[in-house]
Parts: structure tokens; sequence; C-alpha cells
């Protein structure tokens, strides 16, 4: 059965300054030395969490877009994380994900945060992006969505999970780690899917920490992979037939509920 590889790359941000933060996680990216499918990279990657979207944003084909492709083809993998986007006269923080042969597809985050009021400056997304790499599915989203079990939940099809890996790329900050850390086990013991939580560490321009906890969960919700604190690239290669044994053993996926999100 084929396995996954997978890269976390726990980085220090710089405020607002792209050039600075491409450079860094590039030298980051050229560094990894074991071989591997996936990496990525943490909410906002380019600029930290900012709310000046108008002043910061880009649009698919500009400069950041433009470096995901560069680095993807250049490495041969594929590479996700979140940036502003401006469309249509909205501005989105919407994930990447970055195949080497340019093409891509996005996800715009959903949930809001509108105790940083995220939900003043930026538009929501309406549809879940769930990607595909050597036969593995992999739902896609972004750092407040992970308070909302709904929009991640499996909705199975005569019992076949919907997705493999549930990634979320994040700036969630230290004072609320606890949360951080508990949910994104509930979300893979829930689903029985391996879970990877990818977040930035260090201090922001808002005197906001972040202290990373960059975990990656297997489906029982055991935890395979934790960093806290300090800047950390992780490789980490998942088995498809321990996810298959753990949903065989214990078919709770039959059991879900039926629904829609509106």
């Amino acid at each position: 059965m084929s396995a996954l590889t997978i890269t976390t790359i726990q980085s220090n941000l710089i405020w607002e300054d792209k050039t600075a933060n491409m450079q860094q996680l590039q030298q980051k990216i050229d560094g990894i030395e074991e071989k591997t499918e996936i990496v990525v990279l943490p909410e906002m990657f380019s600029t930290g969490f900012s709310m000046r979207a108008k002043e910061l944003a880009e649009t698919m084909d500009g400069e950041t877009v433009e470096w995901m492709k560069m680095i993807s083809n250049k490495n041969g993998v594929v590479l996700t994380g979140s940036l502003i986007i401006e469309e249509a006269g909205k501005y989105y923080n919407r994930l990447i994900w970055m195949l080497p042969n340019g093409q891509y597809g996005y996800y715009d985050k959903r949930h809001l945060f509108a105790y940083g009021e995220e939900d003043k400056h930026y538009s929501s997304g309406n549809k879940r992006l769930i990607a595909s790499v050597k036969g593995w599915k992999i739902n896609l989203q972004v750092c407040y969505d992970l308070r909302f079990p709904v929009w991640a939940r499996q909705k199975p099809e005569d019992g076949v999970a919907e997705y493999d890996v549930l990634i979320y790329v994040a700036n969630w900050p230290e004072r609320r780690s606890h949360a951080w850390k508990t949910l994104l086990c509930a979300r893979a013991i829930e689903n029985q899917s391996y879970v990877v939580g990818v977040n930035r560490v260090g201090d922001d321009a808002k005197n906001i920490h972040y202290s990373g906890n960059t975990l990656v969960i297997d489906p029982m919700g055991q935890v395979l992979y934790h960093m806290a604190d300090e800047e950390d690239v992780n490789t980490i290669t998942l088995s498809k037939e321990k996810l298959e044994e753990v949903r065989m053993k214990f078919p709770f996926l039959n059991d879900a509920d039926n629904f829609a999100i509106l």
C-alpha cells in the first residue's frame, strides 16, 4: 500500500515582509534532505496574520504564487500554505495547493476570525478543497476552521471515507494552544483520519506570541510528531495500511450522520 511523506515547516514569520519570508522559507525547503511529497507552510506565510489586506494583497499571478510555482517545480513537491489574495474587489485568506507542474487548487478560509477582526477585511469562502496525491485524499483547511467540526466532518459514501488526511495551516496564538492541541486530536479521532496542523512560532507586530505546537496525529488520536517553541522542519511518512486497519477494526464511519452544510 502506498505511503505518503509530508514535511511540515514551523517557522517564525517576518511581519509584512514578503521578500524576507520567501527567502527564509526557500532556504528551509531547499535544505530538506529526505525525499518528500508535500511541504506545508503556515497560514499567511508571506506576511504574518495581517489585516492590511488592501495593501498586501496579490492576484493569482502575483509574486508569491509565482514563487510557489518555482519552489514546487524546483523541488518536485506539492507546496501548500495560505496568503492574501485579491479577486474581483474582494480579499481572501487563500490556501494554495501548488503542484510541481504549475497547476493548482485553492481554498478560501470559510471561518473568519471575528475576534481579530478578520471578517472586516476578508471575504469568506464556501467550498471545501479535497486534493488527491497517490490515491490519498487530503482535506485542506485554515486555522480558525479548526473550531468548527462540521466543516471538517467526513461525509462517507457507502462507508468509504471522504478523505484520509486533514491539514490545517495556522497562525494560532500560544495563549490558546491548549485548544489547538485538543481540537486537532479530536478531528483525527472523530474523522478516523490523519491530521496535520502546521503553526508558526515567534512574535508578530501586535505582540502576539506563537508557540508553534505543530502536530501530526494518527487516526486513533495518537501524536506522531509534536514541536513547540522553536523553528523546525520535520518530514514524516504516513501509512495507508495503518489507516485502513483502523477503519476496518473500528468501522465507526458507517454510523455517521447524514447532513448538509448550507
